[in-house]
């Protein structure tokens, strides 16, 4: 079988290695700063020898979903993957969205490996392996857990050695470039036709563009681009979200409450806030990020509810179920009552106790997750052929990546 369909979309197996990487919270400007500074010249090459434009990613601009649109070619309505955390309407528990039982779709590596195309996923946190790993066997595992591989349920038992060095820190750099390596490793060595390479936004959630460490890490991906390009593979990149300042201008963090707000107004109880940029690491931006769901409790109106929240500073939209399952293109039996985003300089928060910001001490809060960090890099490796050249004019989502490299180059 010469393609492969999934949700509309058919794709073409790779005729040569090609990887895509989510250079998660990777906004427009780092590349930009990374370019002024003389470091990215693979990058800045893509604009004579490849493609470098811009995409819109998927809502909300959080980790789990579009790391998902990406591997699906779909949005959230579409996979059910809408946060990395959610509250279950039919048993209330609030849980994480890692189980792959959530997805609603195949993902395009499952498909893949199922016909037989080498196939390989790595990714920095191991919340989304299990994920991206769904529906095939073969190489799928994190840099978290790189020490715990098993050939039954990672496809690799050495992964450290793969790479040529222990696994990194959490809260590291290096968590990234280990994903970047060991992909470059699986190529050299010809064990993968098609990769995913899934890195972390703690360099980003710590360094501003322009900054020493982002323009260091940022010249590292692209070192680590141009080897893939050496060894013959064709690269996209593209980013899950981008990333803005979040702090006032004394550096504390610019953050409303939003639960304990309208339980002030509204009474004890009259609302739960959930947060769906929480995961296991939160030291970085205190689980505080710039999309909430509002939940109405003990009879509360959620119309009365969104007029309070409009007045708010900070506030960019309060949409209801309906309107955000439609403009935000999310799963409606999966949204909340009420959906609030902040603007570029605000984040929001459940209750103030819920909250542990004491990781964030000696540096200003950057975060994501509302429509200021939807912009994000669309990069080819290779020049696109006129269709796609065509289809580029239009509106780039950042989860069109696997359509472009593997449909819009040349064989």
């Amino acid at each position: 079988m010469e393609t492969i369909a999934l949700n509309g979309r058919t794709y073409r197996r790779p005729r040569r290695p090609t990887v895509v990487i989510c250079a998660d919270g990777c906004d427009p400007a780092y590349l930009d700063a990374g370019i002024a500074a003389g470091v990215l010249p693979t990058i800045a090459g893509f604009r004579e020898t490849g493609f470098f434009g811009l995409a819109d990613a998927a809502m909300p601009t959080f980790t789990n979903p579009n790391n998902v649109s990406i591997v699906t070619g779909v949005s959230p309505a579409v996979h059910g993957i809408s946060g990395n955390f959610a509250l279950d309407r039919e048993t209330g528990a609030e849980v994480m969205m890692t189980d792959p039982a959530m997805l609603r779709t195949p993902t395009l590596l499952a498909l893949m490996g199922q016909a037989g195309v080498a196939t390989a996923a790595i990714t920095a946190k191991d919340k989304l392996r299990k994920m991206l790993g769904h529906g095939w066997r073969g190489i799928c595992f994190s840099s978290e857990f790189a020490d715990k591989c098993t050939v039954e349920e990672h496809g690799i038992a050495d992964a450290e050695a793969l790479v040529g060095r222990a696994k990194p820190d959490m809260y590291s750099a290096d968590l990234s470039l280990f994903v970047l390596d060991a992909g470059v490793k699986l190529v050299e060595q010809g064990r993968a036709e098609l990769l995913y390479l899934s890195l972390s936004d703690y360099v980003q959630h710590g360094h501003a563009p322009g900054e020493t460490k982002a323009i260091e890490f940022h010249q590292a991906l692209d070192q680590r681009i141009a080897r893939l390009m050496e060894l013959g593979c064709v690269v996209g990149v593209t980013a899950d979200h981008g990333m803005n300042d979040k702090a006032l201008p004394d550096g504390a963090p610019h953050v409303i409450f939003l639960e304990d707000v309208l339980n002030r107004q509204f009474g004890a109880g009259a609302v739960r806030v959930i947060c769906p940029i929480t995961d296991p690491f939160v030291r970085h931006h205190g689980a505080l990020g710039s999309f909430v769901r509002v939940y109405a409790k003990n009879g509360t109106a959620p119309a009365e509810l969104a007029r309070a929240v409009r007045d708010l500073p900070g506030v960019d939209q309060v949409l209801d179920r309906a309107t955000a399952a439609a403009e935000y293109e999310l799963p409606f039996d999966r949204e909340a009552d009420l959906v609030v985003t902040g603007d570029r300089n605000t984040v929001l928060g459940a209750s103030e106790g819920e909250h542990d910001l004491a990781g964030l001490a000696g540096h200003r809060l950057r975060s994501h997750g509302g429509r200021g960090e939807q912009r994000v890099p669309f990069l080819v490796s290779e020049a696109l052929i006129p269709a796609y050249r065509e289809k580029a004019r239009g509106r780039l989502r950042n989860f069109d990546i696997y359509d472009f490299a593997l449909n819009g180059v040349a064989a």
